[in-house]
This record gives structure tokens, C-alpha cells and sequence, in this order.
């Protein structure tokens, strides 16, 4: 019997060894770690562009259809064209942030945003929290876009600014209460929460003195705002109160808009109330878009989430967009094709806009934020 050799095997048939089968394993499970990974929540959200309302137009569906803008007791007139009021969507809650993945897309975006969660969740507070300081920011600012509006169609409007909330650890802890109205701040007079917020920015993070009425005796307290990051990398002073506008028409003026929060649709609702009031069209029958804090005087603020209203409106249809000046450092770079920006500071530059635009037919000639920017820098 012939005793059989050894076999030669080659490369292809070899038997694994101990090292060639540890690696695909390692390689697994490494693939799998960074699917977790990616799938953690972090500690960002990401803003996007969010539904858009024309301030002429009804929202609602079926039954709880109903105009944005309603004046019971005055004479309205038809408009043409639209004046879109524009949001934001954010993604992430105070306790969880958007997963790795989520922000790897967001980052590839161009119409998206990361920033900090704590730009959008100031640390401490809880979602309840943070949803109902946004619904009271809307509150007030529609408050201050009737009170701008009828002021500049010449009504006398009076209004105060009463202390809502008071958040823990805030600067305002243990200084102000709810309850408190606000009269002066720095020595500035106080009618609305922009005006308020206004005081606050010019102010600073230095000692500042705020006049309230409380219990019907006015006092004079001391209070120091603190900084926090405003979610462009910077910070902002806040004073860490929320408030509660209440403003005295002479006539009813009702505005409405479904789950959306924050100040910053004040100016277009006063453009809105000013168009539904005067005969004609603001517009021209042009399709306008806009966003910006309003104080009852008729100043226009900054806002956040600039480069996802402006991709917001373009998709919407609109052709004009008014920007307030304090965002043109945001808005250079990222303005969609087809939209002309035109920056604007106050109400009446609002107003003096669109008459250019109806009448002229173009933008030329008015304010632009490549202008703004060229004159700061």
C-alpha cells in the first residue's frame, strides 16, 4: 500500500489561520461602531428652512380656515400679491440633538445650519419651558406689529410690557418678578417686549438699571445681564425674563398663526395690517417675502435663521425679500438666485421699499446689504 504524501494546497485553498479570521471580525465590528456612533444624538441642532404664510391669506384646513389677519371693526380693502411671513424648523429638543448622520447631511446643505443646541435651549430649561417662551414671543410681537402699524397709519396706541416668567439662574433671578410691568430700562421708555429686548442688546452685559410697577409702587432695581452664545459663534446679553406685551388699539385687529413661535414675523404682520387697511397694493401684485423683530415705533430687528427663510421664500415663489439690516453679515453669500434682498431698518423703510418696487419696477436705487456691509467694513 502506497503511503500518500502531504497534499500541496495553494493560495486560494489554504485554511484560515487564527490572524486572517480575527480580521473581517475587527472590521465588523468597527463598521457597527460607527453606526452607533452616528446614530447618537448630539449636542447641536440643526435649523431649516419651515413653512411659509402669506399675511394676506388664510391658514388653517375645512372649518378652522381663517384669514391671518382679520379687522372686524374697520373698513378693509382687496390687495394683490403676497407678503409672506417666513419660519424656520428646528430639529433637536432641549434633551436630545439631531444624530451624527443627521448633521454629516446638514453640513452638506447649504440651507441648513448647525449650531449648539444651547443657541436654541438655553441650559437648564425644559421643553415646556422653551415652547412656551417661543408661543409668548409670538404673542408679542404680534402685539408690537398692531401697535407699529396703527402708529404709523396715525392712530394713538398705548401699551406695557408685564413680566411673564423669571428663569432660574437667569440675570433677572431674585431682581425681577412675575407680575412686575417694566417701564425704563437704562432710561430708555419701555412699551413693548422689542423695545425691552432693544434696551437690553444696546446695553450690554454691564450694570444697567431697570424701573418697574410692582404692587402699584414703582421701584428702581439693579440688574447685570449675562452672555450667552447667540448661535452664530458670538454671544448676546440676556436678561432671562419672558413678557407679555399688551397693547391698547383703538379698534380690534386679530392675527392669527398656527404652532409657530418667536418675534420674528412682527414686521410682516404690520405690513400685512398696513395694506389690509389703505387702498390698493403694497406689493404691486408682486410676490414679497420678509422676516424681522418690530418694536411699536416701528424699528426692525435681527432674527435668526436668515439663510433658511431667504431659500425658504425663493422656493415659495417669491422675487423681494426684506431683510433687516443688522443680518446682512448673514445674508451675503447665500442669496438664491432669482430673489433681490433689500435691507431695511425700520418700518417706514419697509414701506418705502415696496412703493419703489410697485412703482419702479426694480430694486435699483434702494439699500442693499452688500452696501450695509461695505459701510461697516
Amino acid at each position: 500500500m502506497q503511503e500518500q504524501g502531504p497534499r500541496s494546497l495553494d493560495a486560494h485553498s489554504r485554511p484560515a489561520t487564527g490572524t486572517s479570521r480575527v480580521v473581517p471580525v475587527v472590521a465588523l465590528l468597527a463598521v457597527a461602531l460607527v453606526l452607533v456612533v452616528a446614530l447618537l444624538p448630539s449636542p447641536y441642532a440643526v435649523e431649516q428652512p419651515g413653512p411659509v404664510f402669506d399675511t394676506l391669506g388664510s391658514s388653517g384646513t375645512g372649518k378652522d380656515r381663517a384669514p391671518l389677519i382679520s379687522i372686524p371693526d374697520r373698513r378693509t380693502y382687496p390687495t394683490t400679491g403676497r407678503l409672506d411671513l417666513l419660519t424656520v424648523s428646528v430639529v433637536g429638543t432641549v434633551s436630545s440633538g439631531p444624530s451624527w448622520l443627521d448633521l454629516a447631511q446638514a453640513w452638506l446643505d447649504p440651507t441648513k445650519t448647525v449650531i449648539p443646541l444651547e443657541a436654541v435651549f438655553p441650559q437648564g430649561e425644559t421643553q415646556q419651558q422653551a415652547d412656551r417662551e417661543s408661543a409668548q414671543e409670538m404673542t408679542s410681537s404680534q402685539q408690537s406689529a398692531i401697535a407699529a402699524a396703527l402708529t404709523d397709519l396715525g392712530y394713538d396706541v398705548d401699551g406695557k410690557v408685564t413680566v411673564a416668567t423669571v428663569r432660574a439662574g437667569s440675570a433677572a433671578a431674585g431682581v425681577l418678578r412675575p407680575g412686575d410691568v417694566v417701564t425704563e430700562y437704562d432710561g430708555r421708555r419701555i412699551q413693548d417686549a422689542c423695545s425691552l429686548q432693544n434696551a437690553v442688546i444696546a446695553g450690554g452685559a454691564k450694570a444697567s438699571t431697570v424701573v418697574v410697577t410692582r404692587d402699584g409702587a414703582s421701584r428702581t432695581l439693579d440688574v447685570t445681564p449675562k452672555r450667552v452664545p447667540d448661535g452664530t459663534g458670538g454671544t448676546r446679553p440676556l436678561l432671562g425674563v419672558t413678557s407679555s406685551a399688551t397693547v391698547k388699539p383703538p379698534f380690534e385687529v386679530d392675527l392669527r398663526i398656527d404652532d409657530v413661535g418667536g418675534p420674528s414675523a412682527g414686521m410682516m404682520f404690520a405690513l400685512g395690517i398696513i395694506d389690509k387697511l389703505t387702498p390698493g397694493s403694497l406689493t404691486g401684485g408682486r410676490h414679497v417675502a420678509g422676516t424681522g423683530t418690530i418694536c411699536g415705533d416701528g424699528t426692525v430687528g435681527a432674527i435668526g435663521g436668515i439663510v433658511q427663510k431667504m431659500a425658504a421664500a425663493r422656493a415659495a415663489g417669491a422675487t423681494l425679500f426684506l431683510a433687516p439690516e443688522a443680518n446682512c453679515d448673514e445674508v451675503e453669500g447665500h442669496i438664491p438666485g432669482g430673489l433681490d434682498v433689500v435691507a431695511v431698518g425700520t418700518l417706514s423703510d419697509s414701506l418705502e421699499a415696496l412703493e419703489h418696487v410697485r412703482d419702479q419696477g426694480s430694486v435699483r436705487g434702494l439699500p442693499t446689504c452688500s452696501a450695509r456691509v461695505g459701510s461697516s467694513g
